[in-house]
């Protein structure tokens, strides 16, 4: 949170007051959701959204924070059919 507070205090487009914000938006599944809170004049305001984002990834990136991604565990079991030779079908296995 520290690494993009302090991207948003050094963006000379975000006004001083409202002061930005960076907090924790919720706790997902693989994930800690941040938001970035702040606020712009209107001619700025697309570029501002575009270039955030964009330096938000390459600050974490520079600082070894890494975007999670969902992941799934898969266990595997023994099954009780007979083993089938690569190319053979199922009903000439037996």
């Amino acid at each position: 949170m520290t690494v993009l507070n302090d991207l948003l205090v050094n963006e000379d487009r975000i006004l001083k007051d409202p002061a930005p914000q960076v907090m924790v938006k919720e706790l997902a599944d693989s994930s800690v959701n941040l938001n970035l809170r702040c606020w712009t004049n209107r001619q700025n305001y697309w570029s501002l959204l575009f270039d955030l984002t964009k330096q938000a990834k390459e600050r974490l990136d520079e600082h070894g924070i890494s975007i999670p991604f969902p992941q799934r565990d898969v266990h595997l079991f023994p099954s009780e059919a007979p083993a089938v030779k690569v190319g053979q079908s199922v009903a000439s296995a037996d």
